[in-house]
C-alpha cells in the first residue's frame, strides 16, 4: 500500500512547493542506501555525504521527503519528558541517560541551524506540562523533585499566572521547564533537504516493496526499479515494523492534529495577547497544544492504533471535531469555524519508551522509535548511525548505547489488543484534558 501525499498539514502548506522531484524508475547500484527521508534519514545522508564525498549515496522515501512525521509533529525540541515512569534512584539514573540524549539532540540541531543559517522560527521559550486537574499537582511536585536532582531549571505555576501566560483559564496547575525549544518543523526539515551534499541522490514517491540480503549485498525492490547497495540504513521510524525490522520491539501509533488560522487582532486581544507557548499534558492522553509565532493554535488530542498508510477525509473530520472541542474548552471566546486544517501522522513507540539504534547485520543498520521526541533525537540518531555504520565510534554513540534498550513486545493480535486497551484506559483518565 502506498503512502499518500496530502495537502492537509499547515506546517507543510507554509512552505513553497519543491521542484525537480525524482522518482526511482530504473535499476541502480550504490555504496550506501538510506530508506526514509525524515529527520533521521536526512541527517544520516548529510553525514555520509561528508564522510564519503566520492561515493554514491542514495536516499529514498515513500512519499515527498520531509513531509511525513517530520513535518507533521507539534514542533517541540524537548529537553525533558514527563511520562517515563521514574521513582527510585535507579530509575532516576535511567532518566538522566534519556535526558543526556535529549541534550545531544538539541546540540546537533543548534549546530545545523548555525552552520546553514536556518530560519525555523526557533524560540527558546521552554514548555509547560499542564493540567486542569488540581489533583495532578502531586505528579508535578514529584516531577519537580526529579528535575531538581538533575539540575533542570523549572518552576511550578498556578491558575492565575497561567492565565496571564497562556491566555486561557483552563489550566489549574503547570510546571514550566526552561530548556525546551519551539520551532517550525516543516521549515527545519525543508532546510535539511535543501542543504544535502551534492553526492546524495534523492528519490521520492518510491515505496520500498521488499528487501533481502544476498551475500554482502542488500537488494531492494521498488515499484519501478531496484537498488543494490553495499550498506543500508533504515530510517523509517513508524514504518519499521511493516518492513520486518525489530518487529517485536516497536509499534506505530497514529496521531491527528488541527491548526487554526491566524487569530485576528481582536481575537488575539480577547485572550490577552500571550507570547508564543507550548503545553504538553500531564496525563498521557491529554492534549498537546501550542500558540505559534504567527498567532495560530495547534492542538493534538488523539492517539490510536490505526492503518499507518492513510486516513480518509471522513475519518480525519471526526477527529477534527474533537480538536475543535478541545480548543473551545480553552478559548470559548473564539469562533467555531476557526480550524484551518487537520492532518494525521505516525509515531513509533516501544514498551519502555527507549529508542532503536542498532547494527542488524554486517551491512544493515536501523535507527528510530523516538516516542515523540523525533526532532532532536531523530536528527542525532541519523548522524550517529551513519558513523556507526562506518565502523567508527564517538562519545555521542557511547551516550546512546548507555540507554536502556527497548524491551520485547508480544506478537499480534495480542500486541494490538493490549495497546488499544491501554489507550482506552489512558483516554478515560485524561478525558477532561482533551
Amino acid at each position: 500500500m502506498e503512502v499518500v501525499n496530502d495537502n492537509s498539514c499547515s506546517w507543510v502548506n507554509d512552505l513553497s512547493p519543491r521542484n525537480n522531484i525524482l522518482t526511482l524508475s530504473s535499476d541502480i547500484d550504490c555504496e550506501w542506501l538510506i530508506i526514509g527521508a525524515g529527520y533521521t534519514g536526512l541527517s544520516a545522508a548529510r553525514k555520509l555525504g561528508q564522510l564519503y564525498p566520492g561515493q554514491k549515496i542514495v536516499l529514498v522515501d515513500a512519499q515527498l521527503a520531509g513531509e511525513g512525521a517530520s513535518s507533521r509533529n507539534s514542533g517541540y525540541l524537548v529537553d525533558t519528558t514527563l511520562n517515563d515512569g521514574f521513582t527510585s534512584n535507579k530509575e532516576l539514573d535511567n532518566y538522566k541517560k534519556k535526558a543526556d540524549i535529549y541534550k545531544l539532540g538539541i546540540d546537533v540541531i543548534k549546530k545545523f541551524i548555525k552552520e546553514y543559517q536556518v530560519d525555523c522560527d526557533w524560540n527558546e521559550c521552554g514548555k509547560y506540562f499542564a493540567s486542569s486537574k488540581k489533583e495532578d499537582k502531586k505528579i508535578l511536585e514529584n516531577f519537580s523533585e526529579t528535575l531538581s536532582k538533575l539540575g533542570f531549571e523549572h518552576n511550578l505555576l498556578s491558575n492565575k499566572e497561567l492565565k496571564k501566560r497562556l491566555g486561557t483559564n483552563f489550566y489549574n496547575i503547570a510546571l514550566h521547564t526552561k530548556g525546551g525549544i519551539l520551532l517550525h518543523p516543516g521549515k527545519l526539515v525543508r532546510a535539511m533537504i535543501d542543504t544535502l551534499p551534492d553526492n546524495i541522490n534523492l528519490y521520492e514517491n518510491s515505496l520500498l516493496l521488499d528487501w533481502k540480503k544476498k551475500n554482502d549485498t542488500v537488494i531492494c525492490k521498488f515499484k519501478n526499479g531496484s537498488i543494490k547497495t553495499k550498506k543500508i540504513i533504515f530510517a523509517t521510524n513508524g514504518f519499521l515494523k511493516s518492513l520486518g525490522l525489530k518487529s517485536n520491539y516497536n509499534f506505530p501509533i497514529t496521531l491527528t492534529a488541527s491548526m487554526t488560522r491566524s487569530l485576528t487582532k481582536e481575537e488575539f486581544v480577547s485572550i490577552g495577547e500571550p507570547k508564543e507557548w507550548g503545553v504538553l499534558p500531564v496525563r498521557p492522553m491529554g492534549a498537546t497544544i501550542r500558540m505559534t509565532k504567527d498567532k495560530r493554535i495547534l492542538i493534538r488530542n488523539t492517539a490510536e492504533v490505526f492503518n499507518p498508510y492513510q486516513m480518509s477525509k471522513s475519518e480525519l473530520t471526526k477527529r477534527s471535531l474533537k480538536q475543535k472541542i478541545g480548543i473551545k474548552k480553552r478559548f470559548p471566546e473564539l469562533p467555531d469555524d476557526i480550524i484551518q486544517s487537520s492532518w494525521s501522522g505516525i509515531v513509533s513507540r516501544t514498551r519502555n519508551s527507549s529508542q532503536i539504534f542498532e547494527k542488524i547485520d554486517d551491512n544493515v543498520f536501523v535507527a528510530g522509535c523516538y516516542n515523540g521526541s523525533g526532532i532532536g533525537v531523530g536528527t542525532l540518531f541519523g548522524e550517529q548511525i551513519a558513523v556507526k555504520a562506518s565502523n567508527e565510534n564517538t562519545k555521542e554513540i557511547e551516550t546512546i548505547e548507555a540507554r536502556n534498550k527497548p524491551t520485547w513486545l508480544p506478537p499480534d493480535p495480542i500486541l494490538s489488543l493490549g495497546v488499544r486497551a491501554r489507550l482506552i484506559y489512558e483516554r478515560f483518565r485524561a478525558k477532561s484534558e482533551i
